[in-house]
C-alpha cells in the first residue's frame, strides 16, 4: 500500500460501506509486519490508472496457506491434494484477517462498473494463470457485488455469520422489548452484574481515546488468543494496534470496563470500528474473568451506543453461538471462487449448490433459537 498514493486510494475507498478497504487500515496491516510475505501474505494489489488518476483498485494477496481467512477452505485443499493438484499459492481478495462483509473492487465514480470489473477479472485471471496460482478467491464480499461477479463466471460459497439490526429502536429498552420474558430478565441480570462486581462501563471514540488504550488492547488481544492455544487467531502485532492511533482513530470505538478501585486502567475492553450506519466488533480481552463481562462489553454496551448513534447494522465478528441469545440473527455471508485447474473447478461446480443448501439449513436452524416474542418466520 505504501507504493499507492493514499489520497487517490481513499477517493475510491471512502464511498464504500466497509471501512476495512481504506488505505490506512490496509497500510497499517503491512507496515506493522502483520501482513507480509514472512507471515504468508504477499501483498499484490491491482490498480488501474487513467493517466495520473487512480480509477480502480483491488486489495489482493498471494497466499501460501489459508490462515486468517475465516472461510476454512481446507476441504477444497484436500480435494486438490487427492487430485494431485497444487492448491497453494492462491490469490485472495479480502481485508486481511478481517472476516466482515464488505469486499469489492474499488471503482471511481463515473466509471462503467461492469466494464471495469470485467477488465479487472481478466487481468487477475491472466496473472494467476501466468504465475501458476490455483485460483482466485474473494472473501466476505458485498452481496450486490457478488451478483455481478457470478455473472462473470465466479461461484458463490455461503458461510454462516451473525448480524444485529436496529429495527427502529430508540432506546435499549426498545431492544429488550423484542425478547421473551426469560431472556429479557437474563439480559437485565447480566447488565446489573457489572455494578455488583464493582465494574463501571465507559465508551471512548475518536479523539477521546487515550493513546495507551491501543497498547493495552494488544495485550488483551494476546491474552484472549492464548486461551485458545493452537486454535487462537493471533495474527496482528503490537505495532498494528499502536499505529491505528495516529491515522485511524476517527473510525475507532472502545468499550471499557473499569474496577471502581482503579478507574484509570481498564480491566477489560473491546475495540470496534464504525463507518456511517455500520459498527464492527473486532477484538476484546480482559486481565481476569468477570461474570458476564464479555456480553456487556461486546454486545449490550455497543448495542446501546449503536442505538444512540444511528447505527443500523452491527457485525459482532466471527463465531459464537451465544450471539443468537442476544438477538443477533444468523445470516449468510458470501465468498467467490474460481479454480484454474479444470478438474478442481468441475468438482467445485458439481458440489457447491449442495454445500450452500446445507449451510442455509444450518442458518435457518440457528434462527429457530432466537428468543423473540414475535414469530420466528418474521425474520
Amino acid at each position: 500500500m505504501a507504493s499507492i498514493d493514499r489520497n487517490q486510494w481513499d477517493n475510491i475507498a471512502y464511498p464504500l460501506k466497509s471501512p476495512f478497504l481504506e488505505w490506512d487500515w490496509l497500510h497499517q496491516m503491512e507496515v506493522s509486519g502483520s501482513i507480509i510475505e514472512n507471515t504468508g501474505w504477499i501483498p499484490n494489489h491491482l490498480t488501474i490508472w487513467a493517466g495520473k488518476q487512480l480509477v480502480a483498485g483491488a486489495p489482493l494477496y498471494i497466499k501460501i496457506h489459508s490462515e486468517g481467512e475465516f472461510v476454512y477452505d481446507y476441504a477444497w485443499a484436500e480435494v486438490a491434494s487427492r487430485l494431485g493438484i497444487r492448491y497453494y499459492p492462491k490469490m485472495i481478495g479480502m481485508s486481511p484477517v478481517t472476516p466482515v462483509v464488505g469486499y469489492r473492487f474499488l471503482i471511481a465514480p463515473g466509471i462503467d462498473e461492469v466494464k471495469m470489473t470485467k477488465l479487472m477479472v481478466i487481468t487477475i485471471d491472466r496473472f494467476c494463470i501466468e504465475n501458476n496460482l490455483s485460483g482466485s478467491h474473494f472473501l466476505f464480499v458485498e452481496p450486490d457485488w457478488k451478483d455481478l461477479m457470478v455473472r462473470l463466471g465466479y461461484h458463490s460459497w455461503s458461510h454462516q455469520s451473525f448480524i444485529w439490526e436496529n429495527r427502529g429502536f430508540n432506546s435499549f429498552e426498545d431492544y429488550l422489548a423484542q425478547f421473551n420474558t426469560n431472556q429479557r430478565k437474563n439480559i437485565r441480570r447480566e447488565r446489573i452484574s457489572m455494578e455488583k462486581q464493582g465494574l463501571l462501563l465507559k465508551t471512548f471514540s475518536g479523539d477521546d481515546i487515550p493513546m495507551d488504550f491501543l497498547s493495552l488492547m494488544y495485550k488483551y488481544y494476546v491474552n484472549t488468543n492464548d486461551k485458545f492455544g493452537p486454535w487462537g487467531c493471533k495474527y496482528l502485532t503490537r505495532d498494528f494496534f499502536e499505529g491505528l492511533y495516529d491515522s485511524y482513530r476517527h473510525r475507532l470505538l472502545f468499550v471499557t470496563a473499569h474496577e471502581k478501585s482503579n478507574l484509570k486502567v481498564p480491566s477489560g475492553m473491546a475495540l470496534f470500528v464504525a463507518k456511517k450506519d455500520r459498527l464492527y466488533g473486532r477484538y476484546w480481552g480482559c486481565y481476569k474473568k468477570f461474570d458476564a463481562l464479555h456480553f456487556n462489553v461486546c454486545y449490550y454496551q455497543p448495542i446501546q451506543w449503536a442505538i444512540e448513534n444511528g447505527i443500523r447494522y452491527y457485525n459482532p465478528g466471527a463465531g459464537g453461538a451465544h450471539k443468537v441469545r442476544r438477538g443477533f440473527q444468523s445470516v449468510p455471508s458470501y465468498s467467490l471462487l474460481r479454480f484454474y485447474h479444470p478438474k478442481l473447478q468441475n468438482v467445485m461446480v458439481y458440489h457447491i449448490d449442495e454445500i450452500n443448501r446445507l449451510e442455509q439449513e444450518e442458518i435457518d436452524h440457528i434462527n429457530l433459537e432466537l428468543p423473540f416474542v414475535f414469530p420466528k418466520n418474521s425474520q
